[in-house]
């Protein structure tokens, strides 16, 4: 009985050694198959920016089976984002895929990069060229926000060629984004050109920035009523600004009963491409997520691997040495499955 007691100990003690040797192999393995895929650190400059949720989204499913990202919110804040990327920096990631808070900030964590010798990736908003010159490897993905700036111009001078004002003239109001964001001041300026350059007749009615925020798009469209209703169409820099005025216009009673004024905007969001089937939204410009998305990923991916970007290898032109363009589309309800 004894001999028994002590035999089935001895069992059990040997069973649970190779239990845990088998638990221990496994871990090994499964770390080991994570190892094999670059880690690549990523800093959003906010998670709740509606467009910038597609190009994350975008960036996780180009990452399967290639890189290990690590997606963090900065939260709209520089000083927040500086700290994310030092702690990736300890980390020791193999790449940086940034989309800055501020711009004009890019020159630091380009400094930070530099000395831990982790090349890093820009996304959607563009460093100041002396900043991308500051090292060989800085790269930018994004889009030329003149072009966009144009096609939505192009857009209204479309439905006014079609449905001229009695008067000839087109009196407008401007949503703008953030105050010297490059995007903001490029699709401000281009969209007004590509009006006039058309030929239209233009009185601006009013303009202020909305931070690219669908509420205060809202708020800032209802005071420009209140202000004057005298309006002939609405150009906003984003969809989520665009979608806010059309929402204090709905209160004005617009959009029913043949009462309407075109909104335009940028990026070809999901609830913009659905403003455009209800027939409120008349067109945007599609800010392609996925391709950003997926360029981002495909570049930060072969950098992390200390392998010299090429079209071959990452999939996109790269111009300059430094860049990747994405081209923009403009959007109205008869093409807007190809914003889909």
């Amino acid at each position: 009985m004894k001999r028994n007691w002590k035999g089935l100990i001895l069992s059990t003690l040997l069973a649970g050694a190779l239990l845990a040797g088998c638990s221990s192999g496994q871990q090994a393995e499964t770390k080991q198959g994570a190892g094999d895929k670059p880690a690549i650190g990523v800093a959003i400059y906010k998670f709740d920016d509606t467009f910038m949720s597609g190009v994350r989204s975008a960036m996780s499913k180009a990452a399967e089976g290639k890189a290990q990202l690590d997606i963090v919110d900065s939260q709209n804040s520089q000083p927040t984002q500086n700290d994310k990327v030092d702690l990736f920096i300890n980390k020791k990631v193999k790449a940086l895929a940034i989309n800055p808070v501020d711009r004009n900030a890019a020159g630091v964590l380009i400094d930070k990069a530099k000395n831990a010798n982790i090349p890093i990736v820009f996304l959607n908003r563009e460093p100041l060229t002396e900043d991308m010159k500051k090292w060989d490897k800085v790269y930018y993905v994004g889009a030329k926000a003149e072009q966009s700036g144009i096609m939505e111009g192009q857009l209204l001078v479309d439905y006014f060629k079609a449905h001229p004002t009695k008067d000839g003239v087109v009196r407008y109001v401007m949503l703008k984004g953030e105050p010297g964001h490059q995007d903001a001041e490029l699709r401000t300026k281009f969209a007004i050109k590509a009006m006039e350059d058309a030929g239209l007749k233009l009185e601006k009615v009013a303009e202020d920035t909305a931070m690219w925020d669908r509420v205060k798009g809202q708020e800032k469209m209802a005071a420009f009523l209140a202000a004057n209703d005298n309006i002939d169409c609405v150009l906003a820099n984003n969809d989520d600004m665009a979608l806010g005025a059309i929402e204090a216009l709905k209160a004005k009673g617009y959009f029913k009963d043949g009462k309407y004024i075109p909104v335009v905007g940028v990026d070809a969001t999901a609830p913009a491409l659905k403003a455009l089937e209800e027939g409120t939204l008349y067109g945007t410009v599609l800010n392609d997520a996925v391709n950003q998305g997926k360029a981002t990923v495909n570049l930060s991916t072969v950098l992390a691997l200390g392998q010299t970007p090429s079209k071959e290898n990452v999939g996109y032109d790269i111009t300059d040495g430094k860049y990747i363009w994405i081209d923009y589309k403009k959007i109205t309800k008869e093409n807007m499955n190809e914003a889909k």
